[in-house]
C-alpha cells in the first residue's frame, strides 16, 4: 500500500504501481485462461482499457466472434475503500462481471443476442439436447402445413417415410409429425396421417408452390413405400 499516494490512470492513490501491476497480471492471466478453456487456445482475444464502477483501473476482455470484436467481460482492480470497509485494509483485490449471453453466442455460434429474448420454440428446442450443439438458423417466414394420409403395410417404417419426404422436399421440410392413427374395424387396416411443416428460409410459399411440392411428396410416398394413399 502507498501512503498519501496520487491517483492516476494507472493506479489508485492507495496502491503502489508495483502492486497494481501484480494484481493486473493475476487478473488478466486468470480470466484469459478461463476463456481459452472455453473457446480454445487459438481464439483471438484482446484487453481494452475501460471504466466500470467500483474498480480502477478497469479493462474489457474482447473476443473475435463472426469476424467482429465482442466484449465478453468487464474487470478491474477493486476500489480500496471497499476492502477497507470490509475489514481487509491490507489486501488488494480484483473483480469481474461476465456476459453469459455473449459466452453462449461464441460457444453455440448464435449470431444475434436478441435471440435470447425469444420464446420461439425453434430456438429454445435446439438447446434441450445438451451442451454440444451449434445454433441452426431458422426462417422468419410463416410455415405452411400439409397433411398426408395412407394405409400402412407390414413393411412400413416411419424413418423410411421421413427419408422419402426429405429426399423430395429437402430443407423446405421443418418438421414431420404423426397426428392421427386409425384402424378400420372391418378390414383391420391401419391408416396414418402425418403433418408436414414446410418453411423456406428466403420467402413465403405461394399456394401453387407448396401444392406442387406436396404432390411430388405424395407420389414419392406411394411409389417408394408401396402404400395406398387416402
Amino acid at each position: 500500500m502507498e501512503e498519501n499516494g496520487i491517483r492516476t490512470e494507472e493506479k489508485q492513490e492507495s496502491h503502489t504501481a508495483e502492486a497494481t501491476k501484480l494484481a493486473e497480471l493475476d487478473l488478466k492471466n486468470t480470466l484469459q485462461k478461463l476463456f481459452e478453456d472455453l473457446f480454445g487456445e487459438s481464439t483471438e482475444m484482446r484487453w481494452v482499457d475501460a471504466y466500470f464502477p467500483f474498480t480502477h483501473p478497469s479493462w474489457e476482455l474482447e473476443v473475435k466472434h463472426e469476424g467482429e470484436w465482442m466484449e465478453m467481460l468487464g474487470s478491474g482492480i477493486m476500489e480500496q475503500g471497499i476492502l477497507v470497509n470490509g475489514g481487509a485494509p491490507d489486501k488488494i483485490g480484483w473483480a469481474f462481471g461476465l456476459g453469459l449471453e455473449r459466452i453462449a453466442m461464441k460457444l453455440f455460434d448464435i449470431p444475434d443476442i436478441r435471440l435470447f429474448w425469444s420464446e420461439d420454440e425453434r430456438f429454445l428446442n435446439q438447446f434441450k439436447c445438451g451442451p454440444d450443439v451449434k445454433f441452426k438458423p431458422f426462417s422468419k417466414y410463416p410455415p405452411t402445413y400439409k397433411d398426408v394420409s395412407f394405409w400402412i403395410n407390414d413393411a412400413f417404417m416411419q424413418n423410411d417415410l421421413f427419408e422419402v419426404i426429405r429426399s423430395v422436399a429437402g430443407d423446405y421440410v421443418e418438421e414431420m409429425q404423426l397426428v392421427d392413427s386409425f384402424s378400420h374395424p372391418s378390414t383391420k387396416r391401419t391408416s396414418h396421417c402425418y403433418r408436414i411443416t414446410y418453411r423456406a428460409m428466403d420467402k413465403t410459399f405461394t399456394d401453387e408452390e407448396i401444392n406442387s411440392i406436396q404432390d411430388q411428396v405424395r407420389n414419392a410416398i406411394c411409389k417408394e413405400l408401396s402404400v395406398d394413399l387416402r
